[in-house]
């Protein structure tokens, strides 16, 4: 439950909940709204304290307050699924590192690609593909 003040607003998240970098991400999205100040215990409880620009009215603050819980709990989605799809990131660009130096196995099932072969013609000069026209 947020805790109100006159100029301000006070959320307790739980640290367990949402991680650290959920609780950043949602912060810098509130940057160009409010003023954001974050203390407490990264292992336990994190203080938001949030205060609007320009003197919010309660009713503007306590808007402000549950648009921050829905980005929180949006960056904690997105975290998550970062962390679950990982590997398989790792993997696709590593492959594609690795076939843009052309040296992926052929047991990948892709064959080495030679730079040096133009077979599609595209090296070819104009005048020696169509004549000199």
């Amino acid at each position: 439950m947020p805790i109100k003040k006159k100029d301000l607003i006070k959320i307790t998240v739980d640290s367990n909940l949402y991680p650290l970098e959920a609780i950043y991400g949602a912060s810098y999205a509130f940057l160009d709204k409010a003023y954001i100040r974050l203390s407490g215990d990264p292992k336990g409880k994190i203080i938001v304290q949030i205060k609007g620009k320009g003197g919010d009215n309660p009713k503007k603050l306590e808007n402000l307050a549950d648009d921050f819980t829905n980005e929180l709990i949006n960056y904690g989605l997105r975290f998550q699924i970062s962390k679950n799809n990982k590997k398989i990131r790792e993997y696709i660009v590593g492959t594609a590192l690795l076939s843009a130096l052309g040296e992926m196995s052929e047991s990948e099932g892709e064959a080495k690609e030679d730079w040096q072969k133009d077979a599609l013609g595209i090296a070819v000069p104009w005048e020696d593909k169509y004549g000199g026209k």
